[in-house]
């Protein structure tokens, strides 16, 4: 006000004309900021509201990693798990800081499949306690965000190299080696007592390579046995130590032991199907050399499979399964015997409910011989399904 009576006194034209801009202003900053800051408000609690549907699919949105030498791979996985009829799509993930580097692991999810974000900490390039907010953002079948929180500690005195243990691919039947070397730099006096694994076809050893001016080095070797089974191998190993401010080192432990001839996917979800629904799903068997799939090892009538009689390298067969009177899920072992004597497994499971339990069926049911029929699956009826979010 007074620059303005200072700016009439030297002009009287633009008395006028500065009083009314003058009073615009002390409007605006009077009536619309205040409306402006409450529609912010309002915008951000109606999207927590909205984002509500997709913390549901999620078992927790938590994790401190606690402790964790430098240089080791440490990551955790998220799961989550599509619980509506609609398919669900992530978008995109980000990380609040660089310690923390998000990964989806799958971006689209069908009516009861699991998806996982992966988030690993960088314990090569920081050091202390550090934390990260990772947030998921979707944008199907409505948009919604989801935020993740990670935190721990990456120890500067106790380094892990390699970061973990990966065996890669190992053959069924072959034994498998990998070392581990770990430093300390610290007190004279600490030491690794001990190291454990509950998977009892890992044998770990010890060495003591050596310590002098509170420095202390060790090599890890673990050994995995040639009785070893198919299959995945995701464990972890803990190293003892004498602090006991610290007592406990984790090494994560990867590998897959794979037989001559395997199948993919290992587990087959046949969906959610009615009483006497007929459905089909593909299965891929490889092999290192050409062979025939002769027969099916399995306790379930239920299941039923289609391939070819010509030897191959790869294998297209398909699963069927005809949905009994029972409800409920129903999960079996498949094995198919070959004519190489060995006899691969993988699992399949069914969700069996009665046309009142499902909401809005997404399939149309097919005959039980149109079914047979195929030999790779068939045709699908779109719907349109609405998504119920309370």
């Amino acid at each position: 006000r007074r620059l303005a009576q200072k700016r009439s006194m030297n002009n009287p034209m633009t008395d006028n004309t500065a009083a009314r801009s003058l009073h615009l202003r002390v409007f605006v900053l009077r009536t619309l900021l205040p409306a402006l800051l409450f529609g912010l408000l309002f915008a951000s609690v109606g999207q927590a509201q909205d984002s509500a549907w997709a913390v549901k699919m999620f078992g927790t949105t938590k994790h401190d990693f606690g402790p964790v030498p430098r240089g080791q791979k440490t990551e955790y996985h998220f799961k989550l798990k599509n619980i509506y009829e609609q398919d669900v799509h992530i978008a995109s993930v980000r990380s609040t800081c660089n310690c923390t580097s998000p990964q989806v692991v799958k971006s689209d999810l069908k009516t009861h499949e699991v998806g996982e974000i992966v988030a690993e900490f960088n314990t090569r390039q920081f050091i202390g306690k550090k934390s990260a907010v990772v947030t998921v953002v979707f944008d199907k079948p409505i948009y919604a965000e989801v935020q993740l929180q990670v935190s721990g500690f990456i120890r500067s005195d106790v380094i892990v190299e390699p970061g973990e243990i990966d065996f890669g691919n190992v053959d069924l039947g072959v034994p498998a080696e990998r070392r581990v070397q770990i430093t300390y730099a610290g007190r004279d006096d600490w030491s690794l007592t001990d190291a454990r694994t509950p998977d009892p076809n890992l044998r770990l050893q010890l060495i003591d390579m050596g310590r002098g001016r509170g420095k202390a080095a060790y090599e890890l070797v673990v050994r995995l046995a040639r009785t070893a089974p198919v299959g995945y191998i995701k464990d972890q190993i803990t190293l003892i130590t004498n602090d006991t401010n610290n007592p406990e080192i984790p090494v994560d432990v990867e590998g897959r032991v794979v037989s001559e001839i395997t199948v993919s996917p290992g587990t087959v979800f046949m969906g959610v199907v009615q009483p006497g629904q007929v459905v089909s799903k593909p299965v891929i068997v490889r092999g290192k050399r050409p062979f025939r799939i002769v027969g099916l090892k399995c306790d379930d009538a239920s299941f039923e499979i289609e391939t070819g009689d010509e030897p191959q390298t790869n294998h297209k067969i398909s699963v069927i399964f005809t949905a009994g009177d029972h409800e409920g899920k129903v999960t079996q072992e498949v094995g198919l015997e070959t004519d190489q004597g060995s006899t691969p497994t993988f699992n399949v499971y069914a969700q069996v409910a009665s046309s009142n339990a499902l909401p809005t069926p997404a399939k149309r049911s097919e005959k039980p011989e149109a079914a047979k029929k195929r030999s790779t699956g068939g045709g699908e009826v779109d719907a349109v399904i609405h998504l119920n979010i309370e």
